[in-house]
């Protein structure tokens, strides 16, 4: 690996001699090294050098367009923050194929720390600010530019009819087991469909977003913990900035990991969504439209009616999307977002009014 690391390094110009380098065991998608070069004052600096997974990732050319489109936009915005960068080739290309035909990309390598999990309502808001500020910076930008890398990606009608049309199909026999969970979503289906409904009809912007926004995506200060960038654009794309946050909340407020079966565990914190929703439209909301921001709170419980139509097709066609470690796992899954969905359904007001509070504040 020392060798092909090294070529790869030489193809996108580092400066100095190929020092060192260490595996990066965070992620489970692609192969990421973090290198270490030696100047010639003597100095070392280091790089992140990733080779995507191509199986995912099926046009990665079209993902570094859009990542070079928009980390370029961010910098222009900021050009005094930290901020990603792509490295080029010789070129004038952020990615390279080597003789494998394997895909390579370099960026730039930032001192940080960063939190799967975090209890601490400084680092949530912290996190909501990040996001916030990741959208506020490409609130100029013309998402419909983008590459849809991965169409329909959030489009939650597609994905309910989908779900509706196996559900007839019943190839594996395996609907009397959910069926409980079946009548649940059935019964949230017009709700949680209709702001995809209203942005494929054009009531809302198309903007620049995330579409992974956990909090290990924000890349923090190891001292001050002050969020420094939003990192994992893979899948960054056109869509609605409202998912975006729903996603965010729906990972970071679910008590639960999202396979617990013990659904008394499963509540949505509204602790952590005031701490999060304070972080980010204290960024955002003047970038936002009013519709944006009253769609906050259903943007969270259709996102999470999503994942669990998702996971529930999984189970109903085989699972073959997600990895599971047991039989009957995705069903366990969809239980639990939708016992989530029910509980943001539930304080739907209270989080209303939390998103009003951060407004004025």
């Amino acid at each position: 690996m020392y060798d092909k690391l090294a070529y790869v390094g030489e193809q996108f110009r580092l400066p100095g001699k190929f020092y060192a380098y260490e595996t990066v065991k965070n992620g489970n998608i692609n192969s990421t090294y973090k290198v270490t070069y030696r100047g010639d004052d003597g100095k070392l600096k280091s790089y992140i050098v990733q080779k995507i997974n191509t199986n995912v990732f099926k046009n990665p050319e079209n993902i570094m367009e859009n990542i070079d489109r928009v980390t370029s936009h961010i910098r222009e915005r900021n050009p005094d923050g930290v901020s990603l960068h792509f490295h080029h080739t010789a070129d004038g290309k952020n990615y390279l194929y080597d003789e494998d035909h394997a895909f390579w990309r370099v960026m730039n390598y930032v001192d940080s720390i960063t939190f799967d999990v975090c209890d601490d309502p400084a680092v949530i808001s912290a996190t909501g600010e990040a996001f916030g500020r990741f959208q506020n910076q490409l609130s100029d930008f013309d998402g419909s530019v983008l590459h849809e890398t991965i169409p329909d990606f959030h489009n939650t009608h597609k994905r309910l009819d989908k779900l509706f049309d196996d559900v007839a199909a019943d190839r594996l026999g395996r609907n009397d087991e959910a069926a409980a969970e079946i009548e649940t979503i059935s019964a949230y289906r017009f709700q949680a469909g209709r702001l995809s409904e209203r942005y494929a009809n054009g009531e809302f912007p198309v903007r620049v977003t995330h579409n992974d926004t956990k909090s290990n995506n924000v890349l923090f200060d190891r001292f001050t913990k002050r969020p420094l960038v939003v990192i994992d654009l893979d899948t960054v794309m056109p869509g609605m900035a409202m998912y975006d946050f729903g996603d965010a909340v729906r990972f970071i407020c679910n008590t639960a990991a999202e396979d617990e079966p013990d659904l008394r565990r499963v509540y949505f914190d509204t602790s952590k969504f005031r701490a999060f929703c304070h972080g980010y439209l204290s960024e955002v909301k003047d970038s936002l439209t009013k519709d944006e921001i009253d769609s906050l709170v259903l943007a969270a419980f259709s996102i999470t009616v999503e994942l669990a139509s998702r996971f529930l097709d999984d189970y109903l066609t085989g699972d073959t999307y997600f990895k599971v470690n047991y039989p009957g796992h995705n069903l366990v899954r969809t239980r639990c977002q939708l016992q989530l969905a029910k509980d943001i359904l539930r304080k739907k007001d209270e989080l209303e009014w939390i998103v009003s509070e951060s407004i004025e504040g």
